[in-house]
């Protein structure tokens, strides 16, 4: 080969080094170019610096119980963040080993696998050969999503992007921390954002209790969870579990025993979805809701901003019992199960519906007819242009619908009827109003405002409107008259018809004369005899004595919020008023003349721990220690010789231990209540329709001693029977110490009143 030849080669050589180096350097060049590009946004924006310090998520916000439990969650989206020590180590390798196994080798972008996806998944078209993005770049999509790609190009932008930010979250945070933030970051099915809900989802259980098995569960549903849904698709749930601790056991983090006994365990979930209408003190929870929504108003962040109860993570620290409200919603079942069966078999085979019954004044044909015309349904027909012939033959046309029912499981009961007929069906249920109260604190315990929050949404706790009270509104009466005329509980007025005159004295158009609902008069009656047996014209004559006002008055101071008009009828129980003001006025008896305004709310706390408010109860002394003393003697004897008794009864919760309280009942047995106290907590319990058209036509099975006071009765048994409660059926009220002027003994009252009229006689001779 000559001189030349070989110099040629040589050049061409060169040539093609050089070559090779300016493409080689061109390419790099651009490459780098392009992640410059990238970096700085050209190509769309990536998280900036503040952004990857402080990487936000959607926080729920918690709502906790007196006893420690969470009640429910207010979220856009339903996170809560667990901690490193939470999380079991297991789940944690359970996550590593089948996403990514090389995790704690690489800086947030594996090579290998990189260069597995071009060759195998682009080139040769392998699709089961796996994905390429680590979990720190599937931590930053979690975090900072990922836009839809309509072309391979756009595509290819995401993935660089997501490699820029992987690899900047992997130099600001620990391996530790980028684990933790991706399993709180991991977008579940049925709202559950993140490990700890999606744990509590399917399982009912806190993150540091979940199993191995089931911690391989909530890895495998990563990759998809609809299709791998444990709920609807349980076997194929369970196939990929079984994948995940395949994977485990081939990345040493289960021995052979662990893996085998794991893989042939069953899948076992304790479904509950979180959700506002579900689950216990739904009613408590929305009206939560709607009153922080007027507290964020009203308190803003330290730097001027606006708290936000869906993301903010806030915790919500309530005096509601836990076990409490479980009694209380399971005392409202367990009775409104019978009594709607009561109610539903009064009203079979008679030729009238309830709201069309012939009462004086209290019928309303046209009810189910307005309540159609108030549906999305009718609304939407109309405005799709049908003519009312044809809405109501679609309105009366049977069609496949669930329904609340007391005899089916869950209470939904699936069926076949017109939605005119569903309509009448809603309108015959009767509903409870339940709250308990600890009188000394004013914390709310227990708070029952329906009977299932998914079907009906109107709340009998706290409502915009109250309902009438009845003769629970007669203690008031009773004590205005005590503490202004020192009356005795023995004092004995006669059972005559009292009179109230037209005129600008008692604000009447015309005369008036109450009448006692059995149509009874005659002989005498003691205060206590009055009260006890709910007699009109003892109440009727202690108004004329005392007058309305100082009677609005003290209900007023005692915590009654409501309008109560200036009518001689609020003695008979005319007033609207809720279950949550009359409870809050009846704890001014069992805490010695001092009302304590209702808590429910001790304090909030933000995302970190932080208290940010806290609210202190409210005490008003509105009668002297005495006075509250003589009207809890008069209240006993309701329930031990009066309109009460029945609690003593054991299909009514057989209670033995000291109660005071008062029934009532409204004019056609429309409202049944009963007030209960015991030393250590005060209850108001309400029953009804919604429709106030809705009731009982025999006093027997309408008045408050059958429609409310078992649903309080229920509700003792079970806490007198929970210890942990701390409620003591032993417990007595505490006696006045100080020196009485009002003589609670009738034999000492008598022996007195006749003294006293010698001494008159003797002076008068």
């Amino acid at each position: 080969m000559s001189s030349t030849t070989i110099k040629e080669q040589f050049s061409t050589y060169k040539r093609f080094i050089r070559w090779f180096w300016i493409i080689f350097g061109s390419g790099s060049l651009l490459v780098i170019i392009f992640i410059l590009l990238l970096s700085a946004g050209v190509f769309g924006a990536l998280p900036s610096f503040e952004e990857l310090e402080n990487p936000q998520s959607n926080l729920a916000t918690q709502i906790l119980t007196s006893d420690g439990e969470l009640l429910g969650r207010f979220y856009r989206e339903n996170r809560t963040n667990a901690t490193y020590d939470e999380i079991p180590p297991f789940l944690i390798d359970a996550l590593v080993s089948t996403e990514d196994r090389r995790f704690y080798e690489h800086s947030g972008i594996d090579a290998k696998s990189v260069m597995r996806v071009i060759f195998k998944t682009i080139l040769l078209h392998q699709e089961e050969s796996g994905g390429g993005s680590t979990l720190t770049q599937q931590l930053a999509k979690n975090l900072y999503g990922r836009p839809v790609a309509s072309t391979k190009f756009e595509l290819g932008l995401i993935k660089f992007k997501e490699w820029i930010t992987a690899a900047k979250l992997e130099r600001r945070y620990t391996k530790e921390e980028i684990i933790v933030m991706y399993l709180n970051t991991i977008p579940y099915i049925y709202d559950a954002s993140g490990v700890k809900t999606a744990a509590k989802t399917f399982f009912n259980k806190s993150i540091q209790d979940i199993s191995v098995e089931e911690a391989a569960v909530l890895v495998g549903m990563v990759q998809n969870p609809s299709f791998y849904n444990p709920v609807r698709f349980p076997d194929r749930c369970r196939d990929r579990r079984n994948i995940v601790l395949h994977e485990m056991h081939e990345a040493n983090k289960l021995s052979d025993e662990d893996y085998q006994k794991a893989k042939e365990s069953p899948l076992v979930l304790n479904f509950k979805r979180q959700d506002h209408k579900a689950g216990s003190g739904t009613y408590f929870r929305e009206y939560l809701r709607q009153w922080l929504a007027d507290w964020v108003e009203e308190n803003p962040k330290p730097d001027g901003g606006k708290w936000d109860i869906y993301k903010d993570g806030l915790k919500i620290y309530t005096t509601i019992d836990s076990r409490m409200q479980a009694y209380a919603e399971q005392a409202s079942q367990e009775w409104l199960t019978k009594l709607q069966t009561q109610f539903d078999n009064h009203w079979k085979g008679n030729k009238y519906e309830p709201w069309a019954y012939p009462y004086s004044g209290r019928t309303n044909p046209e009810l189910i007819n307005k309540a159609m015309k108030q549906t999305d349904r009718y609304r939407g027909l109309k405005k799709a242009g049908k003519t009312d012939a044809e809405i109501d033959k679609i309105f009366h046309t049977p069609d496949s619908m669930t329904v609340f029912s007391w005899k089916s499981k869950n209470y939904d009961l699936d069926t076949i009827m017109s939605p005119y007929d569903s309509i009448k069906y809603v309108k015959k249920m009767l509903q409870p109003g339940f709250m308990a109260m600890d009188p000394h604190t004013g914390g709310i315990k227990a708070w029952v405002g329906g009977i299932d929050m998914r079907y009906f949404q109107l709340d009998h706790v706290k409502p915009s409107h109250g309902r009438q009270v009845g003769s629970t509104f007669k203690p008031f009466v009773y004590t205005a008259a005590i503490a202004d005329k020192g009356f005795s509980p023995c004092y004995q007025i006669p059972n005559l018809p009292v009179s109230f005159e037209k005129g600008e004295k008692w604000g009447l158009l015309s005369d008036w004369t109450p009448k006692n609902s059995d149509g009874h008069y005659g002989g005498m009656l003691t205060l206590s005899e009055g009260l006890g047996k709910s007699v009109n014209t003892v109440t009727a004559f202690l108004l004329r004595e005392v007058g309305i006002q100082p009677v609005i008055d003290l209900s007023k101071n005692m915590g009654i919020e409501s309008e109560i008009p200036y009518q001689p009828s609020i003695c008979l129980g005319t007033p609207e008023v809720t279950v949550y003001e009359m409870t809050a006025a009846y704890s001014a008896f069992a805490n010695k003349g001092v009302a304590v305004r209702p808590v429910f709310v001790t304090r909030i706390e933000d995302k970190n721990g932080n208290i940010i408010a806290e609210f202190p109860a409210k005490r008003v002394e509105v009668m002297r220690e005495e006075v509250a003393s003589v009207m809890l003697n008069m209240m006993e004897y309701v329930v031990n010789s009066g309109t009460g008794q029945r609690i003593r009864r054991p299909e009514y919760g057989g209670i033995t231990s000291e109660v005071a309280g008062k029934t009532g009942t409204t004019q056609e047995n429309t409202d049944g209540w009963f007030m209960g106290m015991v030393p250590q907590l005060v209850c108001g319990t309400w029953v009804g329709a919604d429709d106030p058209v809705v009731h009982f036509r025999s006093t027997a099975l309408g008045q408050g001693a059958n429609m409310a006071l078992p649903i309080y009765g229920l509700f003792m048994k079970r806490v007198y029977a929970d210890k942990t409660l701390g409620i003591d059926p032993n417990a007595h009220f505490p006696a006045y110490e100080g020196t009485r002027t009002i003589e609670l003994d009738c034999g000492k009252y008598r022996d007195n009143q006749r003294n006293d009229y010698q001494d008159l006689m003797e002076g008068y001779n």
